[in-house]
């Protein structure tokens, strides 16, 4: 996600969504600014979760979401990782 999405609560917005729409994976802040989350999921549940994504918590400013698809990683929870 770009724009503005650090500084702004965005990572542990996204693990309580995830939490509540119960999709598992990560997101971590980039030094580039952005913030990148993986999401696994029924299709349903991810598509929620990439709304949520788009628009992110109160005081953030998401200007743009690239997605890509890739192999799940059968994570058990959604966990915030370091910076990248």
């Amino acid at each position: 996600m770009a724009g503005d999405v650090q500084g702004v609560g965005f990572r542990w917005g996204a693990r309580e969504a995830a939490q509540r729409l119960g999709v598992t994976g990560w997101a971590r802040n980039r030094r580039d600014g952005t913030v990148e989350a993986e999401v696994e999921g029924e299709p349903e549940q991810v598509e929620r979760m990439l709304d949520w994504l788009r628009t992110g918590p109160p005081g953030a400013g998401v200007e743009s979401v690239t997605i890509t698809e890739a192999e799940p990683l059968g994570d058990d929870a959604f966990r915030i990782h370091e910076t990248a």
